[in-house]
């Protein structure tokens, strides 16, 4: 059987280094033919003299000639491109049928979309492009005919935990959707404790290696709203049926709740390959290098209810998704300027969910009508935020 083509969108973050690894682990399986990075041009370079890809691509029109000079020094022959149109072009394209969204942010938004109309098996890791436009994902996969199989720790878990991977649920027997949380690193702490914050304090996560932008997201708990909002749109689930609930462990990586009283488990060590090489290889089951988790060196595994009050921005993603229309896309574009703004030193951490509060109350919900007016939205919202951010803080 050949091997499946893989594209990687976000090749140099951790979870397109994960990938390649899973991928080189089975290279009669799998063969990286397409690699894209924003600007890590010698991190792009290293990838493809390893792997080979068919094509590079760096977002950045301006690092092109740079990734064209290291390859050619390197050895490495593939074509080389460069710019958005470029990435959702190849998403599309005929160099591979599997894309790996990890683009970080709405910058993921378009090649998400290309790579479901043109019914690849998307392997969704950019949490943002369903957040944005779930319905408009969601249809484009429904024309396209391909698969989607969420990459996101907790939701691959319910996928595993569902009979299927993703059935009506009501028909399932299914009650309950129950997220994770590891609680960032700030669990247990009181409002008064976040005043002084600095961004590398919130980017030590103490389970996971993830970017800064995903480790303030999980410090605020603004991750696993991202995560109730996606888990909404993947799985069909009325919001009143998703739980979070704090694992500070990160054994538990998710659990369904059926109405017979059985609930399913994902357990395993925290490393993001198990969740890529599932997507990968399903509904066949692979080695991905994972240890194997070994219970009684744990001892215990603990859970407790979320505090939404001190970590409000998982109040306000529930509160976003209840609104409906383009709640949500407003929240996650306010998001991003807000932390922006605290990982230059701007904004206190605090801060971050008085912002898209205040962004979620200038802008009041719309239809979601087309990725135009979508992406229309998206930029006022930014703009509403920075006017927050200029009012308030400069």
């Amino acid at each position: 059987m050949a091997p499946r083509n893989v594209a990687v969108m976000g090749a140099t973050g951790s979870i397109g280094t994960s990938t390649l690894d899973v991928i080189g682990r089975h290279p009669e399986r799998f063969r990286a033919a397409v690699l894209v990075a924003n600007r890590d041009t010698a991190g792009l370079a290293a990838l493809c003299e390893r792997f080979r890809p068919d094509l590079a691509i760096v977002a950045d029109p301006a690092m092109e000639a740079d990734l064209a000079r290291r390859l050619a020094a390197a050895g490495v022959r593939c074509d080389v491109a460069s710019g958005a149109d470029a990435v959702t072009a190849a998403a599309a394209g005929p160099l591979c049928d599997t894309v790996v969204a990890a683009i970080v942010g709405a910058a993921g938004l378009d090649s998400t979309l290309a790579a479901a109309r043109a019914g690849k098996r998307l392997l969704l890791a950019n949490k943002e492009s369903i957040v944005m436009a779930g319905e408009l994902l969601l249809e484009a996969l429904r024309l396209g005919g391909g698969d989607l199989i969420p990459v996101d720790s907790e939701h691959n878990a319910i996928f595993q935990c569902l009979p299927g991977g993703r059935p009506e649920l009501r028909r399932a027997g299914v009650r309950r959707l129950i997220l994770t949380a590891s609680g960032g690193p700030f669990r247990g702490r009181t409002r008064a404790d976040l005043g002084t914050i600095t961004p590398d304090q919130a980017c030590a996560h103490p389970k996971w290696s993830m970017g800064r932008k995903i480790s303030v997201d999980s410090a605020t708990l603004m991750n696993k709203g991202l995560e109730v909002i996606e888990a909404h749109h993947l799985f069909a689930a009325p919001v009143d049926t998703i739980e979070v609930v704090v694992h500070p462990q990160s054994l538990v990586h998710s659990m369904v709740d059926y109405v017979d009283g059985s609930v399913l488990a994902q357990l395993g060590n925290p490393d993001m390959r198990t969740a890529i090489a599932c997507a990968l290889a399903y509904p066949e089951r692979i080695e991905a290098g994972v240890a194997p988790l070994d219970l009684a060196t744990h001892a215990r595994l603990d859970f407790e209810r979320p505090d939404t009050d001190t970590f409000r921005c998982l109040a306000l993603a529930f509160a976003a998704l209840r609104e409906g229309g383009d709640a949500t896309a407003v929240l996650n574009a306010a998001n991003e300027v807000a932390v922006e703004a605290f990982l230059a030193g701007s904004l206190p951490f605090l801060g971050i969910a008085e912002v898209v509060e205040r962004v979620l109350e200038e802008l009041p919900a719309k239809p979601v009508v087309d990725v135009q007016t979508l992406v229309g939205r998206d930029e006022q919202a930014r703009r509403t935020a920075r006017e927050v951010l200029h009012r308030a803080y400069c």
